[in-house]
C-alpha cells in the first residue's frame, strides 16, 4: 500500500530544544497580546461602570466585566506556566551546553595528551646527558685557553709575593747603608757648613777687606 501512497513516515528532524524555547517564546509573545487587549477592555468596562446607575444595563456591563476578567486570569495562568517551561528548558540547554564543552575540552586534552608522549618518545635522554658532559669538557676546556692567553711573560712564574717583598727589603737597606745622595738636590747646603757665605758690602768695609786679604 505504501507503494501507491508514498511512504508515510516522516523524515524531519526532531525539533531541538532551542527550536522549543523559541516555539514557547512565540506562544508567550501572542498571549501577552491577548492580555493586553483584555485589560484595554478592562479599563472600559471600568469607566462605564463608573458612570451606569444601578440597574440592568449596569449589570449587564458587569457581567461582560467579569468574563473578561476571567480570560484575562485563563491567559496569565497560561503565561506562569510557559515561563516555567521557558525557564526549564533554558536551564536543560546550559547544562547540555556545559556538557558539551567539557565533552571537547577532553577531548582536546586527551589529543595533546597522545601528541605529547609521541614527542617526548623521540627524545634520547642518554643523547641529552651526553651533549650536556660535552658542553661541560669544552667549557673546562676554554677556560684553560683564557688562563694560557693571559700569563705574563717578563716576570717569572717561578717568583712569588715573598720573593718579591725580600728583594723589596733589600733596597731599602741598600739605600740606607749608602747615605743621602746630594745630586738630588742641588740647591740643598751640606750638613757640615756651619752657616751660609756672607756677601761682600760696597764701601770702606770692602776695601778694608781687601787691604787685608
Amino acid at each position: 500500500m505504501n507503494r501507491f501512497f508514498g511512504n508515510t513516515t516522516s523524515k524531519k528532524p526532531k525539533p531541538t530544544l532551542q527550536d522549543a524555547i523559541a516555539s514557547t517564546d512565540a506562544r508567550m509573545a501572542s498571549i501577552e497580546v491577548k492580555v493586553r487587549k483584555l485589560d484595554g477592555e478592562l479599563a472600559r468596562y471600568k469607566e462605564q461602570l463608573s458612570k451606569l446607575r444601578n440597574g440592568p444595563g449596569k449589570d449587564a456591563v458587569q457581567q461582560r466585566a467579569i468574563r473578561t476578567l476571567k480570560q484575562k486570569k485563563m491567559y496569565e495562568g497560561q503565561l506562569a506556566q510557559l515561563t516555567q517551561q521557558t525557564f526549564n528548558m533554558e536551564s536543560a540547554a546550559i547544562t547540555t551546553e556545559n556538557l558539551r564543552n567539557t565533552m571537547a575540552t577532553m577531548d582536546a586534552m586527551q589529543t595533546a595528551n597522545k601528541e605529547l608522549k609521541k614527542q617526548y618518545g623521540k627524545i634520547d635522554i642518554d643523547k641529552i646527558e651526553n651533549i650536556h658532559y660535552d658542553m661541560e669538557d669544552l667549557m673546562e676546556q676554554a677556560n684553560e685557553v683564557q688562563e694560557m692567553l693571559g700569563r705574563s711573560y717578563a716576570v717569572p712564574d717561578e717568583l712569588d709575593e715573598v720573593d718579591l717583598e725580600a728583594e723589596l727589603d733589600a733596597l731599602a737597606l741598600e739605600e740606607e747603608e749608602e747615605g743621602p745622595s746630594y745630586l738630588t738636590d742641588l740647591n740643598k747646603v751640606p750638613d757640615f757648613v756651619d752657616e751660609p757665605p756672607v756677601e761682600l758690602q760696597e764701601g770702606p768695609a770692602k776695601e778694608a777687606v781687601r787691604t787685608t786679604s
